[in-house]
């Protein structure tokens, strides 16, 4: 174990001397190398560990901090293995999608180099067991991550994401900090085994609040999810992708590392955690299906995956307060499960809209159609994530789902009425997640790649670079195996869930009888899928045999149609976004024609949807503090003497303060 931490280190110091000195072609080769030797590494301890093998390894930090546990757990060990396949198919994506930089040597290198970083801090945030030291892990990964996505640091946009997302990642911190001295003014101990000391001696729901919030920042839980939409689009796609895949999942590593150490008072914070989880998935897919930005619209779908993932983790609470094994682990199992099924269809969907983007420099739908001709893998690719994300079988997102539902409706064996509703309620939810998410998708890949062009790109689009379709045909090959081998994943994650709480144990035979109903429902959708292509192939022979006219359908009499009688992506959303108007804002430069007007002068629309949280109530308080603070502006004046006249009288403030024994 020792030479595990030291190798880590090793690597990362190595590569990152190398890159300095190498050409600007083998750069991108290097991090490669330094990556997969890191996951390699890690990898090797976090299989066994997820079995029950951990490995333990003490550094003695001083006489503060005492001994700082270093440990991988099946808890650990299940991120870890998620961290480093989403960051080895990320650099290799990379690598392709940089070309583009390849005239800027210093960029690169520092690029590369934090990439390196915030692949080695996101792995040391799920091994170190001591408050102090996992803060300064979650430090240097926010730091680096935030340096990766202002990487186009000339536009204004997208710095101001950057600094958005470090803003708001310093409030995560803030409450983090605050939870581990609280801990420790208790304890005398930052060590995580105190966190389960206190609650075993205090109350749990405020502490477990507390740091909840913190990690429910990184995790984009509703209303603490500000950053997301900003910083996803702006960050190039193979970091969109590895942040969207891993770096918001390192929040719910967080609220399960939590979990495992409360004694009691279970139903409470699961009664908050799935109402929240409710709002946040039907608000992130109620955003994502209104918006024109393809990436925008995968960054509120993260928000809504991560809405998925907390309704799993509300049942699992749920199922512990009332006793009920079936509902913790298909609760936590289900939200396990989907922290995996999430990274592969994100990081693979990331990877497929950069892509498009590469290709056509632009990520408003509205500009595009028929990339299927000119991209056909990527829109192949597209459309299995975009499969994969709606729930449908047999892909790995139906796994996962049908697991958080089979959860829900153990919920309604509950005695308690009030539980009852809240399950019903959020059986309806999840069904209205997942109904949104298919209009969504359809909205997405019917626009990007069907029909026609709608306008004349500057360049013409081809298919992507081939290591960027190997880092997105390794997504599928693991994708998969959940969906065809879903046993093998949710004995790993009962593995799992056995040693997160001394809950009482289920037999194999209980939980494994779901999984025998997905690959059930999986080989029948392969056999209709199968049917189907065969009736289509039998079709094709007897047409050969016969005389064919092609001609174009009855267009209403219209001979001339043209790419602007496309249906667009804002076509598809405009009822939606009628309905949801009240939490939907629409901003037009015309008003829509009134009945029986028609247009007798030429006309413009223009329409742009925002988030309603953002404009009610974010932007209302930085408006507020900035307004407040603009109060003081006049103290800087730029004369010298009166910076002189503070400094007299904050000297005199103190001397009269401890004149008179207020500060002592």
């Amino acid at each position: 174990m020792a030479e595990f931490v030291s190798s880590g280190w090793i690597i990362m110091f190595v590569a990152l001397f190398v890159i300095y000195f190498v050409p600007k072609n083998s750069k991108s080769l290097i991090a490669i190398a330094a990556v997969l030797l890191n996951a390699g590494v890690t990898s090797w301890i976090a299989l066994p560990a997820i079995f029950g093998h951990a490995f333990e390894l003490t550094l003695n930090a001083g006489s503060f901090l005492g001994n700082i546990l270093i440990r991988i757990d099946d808890l650990s060990a299940w991120f870890i293995l998620i961290i480093n396949f989403t960051s080895v198919t990320g650099v290799i994506y990379g690598k392709g999608y940089m070309k583009a930089y390849d005239n800027s040597p210093f960029k690169l290198t520092l690029h590369w180099w934090l990439f390196i970083i915030f692949n080695l801090s996101m792995v040391w945030v799920c091994i170190l067991q001591n408050g102090f030291a996992f803060l300064l892990a979650w430090e240097i990964m926010s730091l680096s991550s935030m340096l990766l996505v202002i990487f186009d640091y000339k536009n204004g946009k997208t710095l101001k994401a950057g600094m958005k997302y470090l803003g708001q990642m310093h409030i995560s911190v803030v409450f983090l900090t605050i939870g581990f001295i609280w801990v420790y003014s208790d304890t005398g101990s930052f060590d995580f085994e105190s966190i389960r000391s206190f609650f075993s001696t205090n109350n749990h729901v405020w502490l477990f609040l507390i740091f909840f919030a913190g990690f429910g920042l990184k995790a984009g839980f509703i209303p603490l999810r500000g950053w997301l939409p900003l910083a996803h689009p702006a960050a190039p796609s193979h970091i969109s992708g590895v942040m969207s895949g891993v770096i918001v999942k390192l929040g719910i590593y967080g609220i399960f590392r939590i979990i495992g150490f409360l004694q009691s008072d279970y139903i409470v914070p699961g009664v908050l955690i799935l109402f929240l989880s409710l709002i946040t998935g039907i608000y992130g897919i109620l955003n994502a299906a209104i918006h024109r930005d393809f990436k925008r619209i995968l960054a509120y779908c993260t928000i809504e995956n991560i809405g998925i993932i907390g309704i799993g983790i509300g049942i699992g609470l749920i199922g512990m307060g009332n006793g009920s094994p079936v509902m913790y682990y298909l609760g936590f199992g289900g939200a396990l499960l989907h922290v995996l099924n999430h990274s592969l269809f994100k990081s693979l969907l990331f990877f497929s809209a950069g892509a498009v983007y590469q290709q056509t420099h632009t990520r408003n739908m509205e500009r595009l159609g028929g990339l299927i001709k000119s991209m056909p893998q990527t829109a192949v690719l597209f459309l299995i994530w975009a499969i994969a994300i709606g729930g449908i079988p047999p892909f790995n997102g139906f796994v996962s789902e049908f697991v958080i539902y089979s959860g829900l409706i153990e919920g309604l064996k509950s005695n308690s009425l009030p539980q009852i509703i809240l399950f019903v309620i959020s059986l309806a939810g999840l069904s209205t997640i997942v109904g949104l998410s298919l209009l969504t998708f359809s909205k997405a890949f019917g626009t990007i790649f069907l029909d026609t062009a709608r306008e004349t790109l500057p360049h013409k689009p081809k298919e992507a670079g081939y290591l960027m379709l190997i880092a997105q045909y390794l997504i599928v090959l693991v994708m998969l195996s959940v969906a065809f081998y879903p046993q093998l994943y949710l004995n790993a994650t009962r593995e799992i869930l056995m040693g997160v709480s001394n809950f009482e144990y289920l037999s194999l035979s209980a939980f494994s009888s779901h999984s025998a109903k997905i690959s059930s429902i999986n080989m029948y959708s392969i056999l209709l899928i199968g049917l189907t292509s065969l009736l289509w192939l039998l079709r094709s022979q007897v047409l050969k045999q016969k005389s064919q006219q092609i001609d174009t359908t009855w267009n209403c009499g219209y001979l001339a149609p043209n790419s602007r009688m496309q249906y667009t992506g804002k076509s598809f959303s405009k009822p939606l976004v009628k309905i949801f108007n009240f939490l939907m804002i629409e901003r037009k430069q015309f008003l829509d024609l009134e009945p029986g007007k028609n247009f007798s002068t030429k006309r413009k629309y223009l329409s742009a949807c925002y988030d309603f949280i953002e404009i009610r109530f974010s932007n209302f308080f930085v408006n507020r503090m900035v307004y407040s603070a603009n109060c003081f502006s006049f103290t800087q004046n730029g004369r010298i003497q009166s910076y002189d006249l503070y400094g007299i009288i904050f000297i005199l403030a103190m001397f009269i303060l401890t004149f008179f024994n207020i500060l002592v």
